[in-house]
């Protein structure tokens, strides 16, 4: 036998060798496997899924359940701003919220105008007007948010409003100072835990991106 006739038997029983050790490293192809051509609305997905590439809109599934009323709210928004995502609204109220709660304690309403529905502005402003009345001022830093979660989510096919409920916890110092300067409630290196529940409203498929503060609790 020829030494090249030799050669190619081993690289043959190298290959056969190969080929078993990645079928089991792998497995096989052979049986059943989940169909990647799942479509919105066919069985075992409840109607009004978001499906891509196969599976359930991770940018939703992400953050609330997608069987839920919030989960459905977020896919029939996407059926008309295919461009809008959770992920980045959630950013952008985290960052909303932060400016809103430091323009409020700041006295700023030329802020807060940006930002409220008029009702929810009209109590701002109330509350403002109030403290500026008696002559007290908010002296607060920031310090984060340690937790933030979508509560619920709406959406009114008709009209194309869109609500989303969520809840902050905030970390921060503040105290009350009066006209003097003197602190009357507060300590001013002490940082507070406050909680808040806030609805943001928008009219999906329009070109102002902003979405308003239209409700709060806590």
């Amino acid at each position: 036998m020829s030494s090249a006739v030799f050669q190619l038997i081993i690289m043959g029983v190298i290959a056969v060798v190969l080929f078993l050790r990645l079928r089991n490293v792998l497995g096989s192809r052979d049986g059943f496997e989940p169909k990647t051509d799942a479509k919105p609305g066919a069985k075992g997905l409840p109607r009004g899924f978001e499906v891509i590439e196969g599976g359930p809109d991770r940018d939703i599934a992400d953050h609330v359940d997608i069987a839920s009323k919030a989960g459905q709210a977020f896919a029939a928004m996407k059926t008309v701003e295919p461009e809008f995502s959770v992920t980045e609204f959630q950013g952008g109220a985290r960052q909303a919220y932060e400016m809103i709660l430091m323009a409020f304690e700041g006295d700023d309403l030329d802020m807060l105008n940006q930002f409220l529905s008029p009702e929810v502005y009209g109590s701002f402003e109330s509350v403002i007007n109030e403290r500026k009345k008696n002559g007290l001022k908010i002296d607060a830093q920031f310090v984060g948010v340690s937790e933030m979660k979508i509560l619920d989510a709406s959406f009114d096919p008709r009209s194309k409003e869109a609500e989303v409920t969520l809840r902050f916890v905030a970390e921060l110092t503040s105290v009350v100072r009066n006209a003097a300067g003197e602190v009357v409630e507060g300590e001013p290196n002490k940082i507070k835990r406050q909680t808040d529940v806030w609805t943001f409203a928008r009219k999906m498929g329009q070109d102002d991106p902003n979405w308003e503060l239209v409700a709060t609790g806590g």
